[in-house]
């Protein structure tokens, strides 16, 4: 049995500091760095690179909506066509930072509002993928499990990753519960590791309202930003493997 652990990183800007990016890549097998639009600048996203880099962490570019105010996690009415364009201009920037620093870019895997709605949306997911098939056909497509950015990903034939979360909660449509609610996060250890457990051991979720479904669970995902982000990953890592469960970053 073998799972990849992702986190969101890079996500400082400017004179502003958010996460402890060096401590995770001790602990994670991939990264998702910001693309510059939601968080991060052309500072962190080299600085990023050079730290997985050193760290052997898979990169993968985080590419989000336009909206630094709202830290990328507001929805936007953006057309299909315009979000393809976003995302190659993002990916393309942290690919050409990965070229200088003679590393391969891994993954892409979408922030916030713009993961969540290409989840559900099927022009906005089909407008990703192909962003990504474009700019490389062979990065990998991280996108929530059973959504319709996996689809896209199937029918585009791009690698993917079916990805869950160790710190959010699920409805019972197999999405993720929205933030404006009280206790989309997950905060307790205790729970982040019952979730982790059932998730990678079970291949099930127990959602928000008490019922459990299926979910395939090739990626496992911490933010970076979370409070105790590093702590959390650590001690769920350490169980993992102390059950004999291979964490690495996702190879085909």
């Amino acid at each position: 049995m073998k799972i990849d652990i992702n986190a969101d990183l890079g996500e400082s800007f400017g004179q502003y500091t958010l996460g402890d990016d060096e401590k995770l890549m001790s602990v994670i097998t991939s990264a998702n760095v910001a693309c510059g639009y939601h968080a991060g600048d052309y500072r962190t996203i080299p600085q990023s690179i050079k730290l997985a880099k050193a760290a052997n962490v898979a990169i993968g570019a985080h590419p989000g909506y336009p909206d630094l105010l709202g830290f990328g996690r507001r929805n936007m009415d953006i057309p299909a066509e315009e979000v393809y364009q976003l995302v190659v201009y993002q990916v393309g920037a942290v690919k050409s930072f990965c070229m200088v620093e003679g590393v391969p870019l891994h993954h892409v895997k979408p922030h916030g509002a713009l993961y969540n709605e290409a989840a559900k949306n099927r022009n906005l997911a089909l407008a990703i993928a192909q962003a990504v098939k474009d700019v490389d056909p062979q990065i990998v497509l991280y996108g929530l499990a059973n959504s319709q950015l996996i689809e896209a990903a199937k029918q585009l034939g791009l690698a993917y990753a079916s990805e869950v979360f160790a710190d959010r909660t699920y409805t019972e449509e197999g999405l993720l519960t929205s933030r404006q609610y009280d206790g989309a996060v997950i905060t307790s250890l205790e729970s982040i590791k019952k979730q982790v457990s059932e998730l990678v051991f079970e291949g099930v979720v127990t959602t928000a309202t008490n019922k459990k479904i299926p979910m395939q669970a090739d990626t496992l995902c911490f933010h970076g930003d979370g409070q105790s982000a590093y702590h959390h990953a650590k001690v769920v890592r350490d169980m993992l493997e102390a059950d004999r469960v291979n964490v690495q970053a996702i190879n085909y």
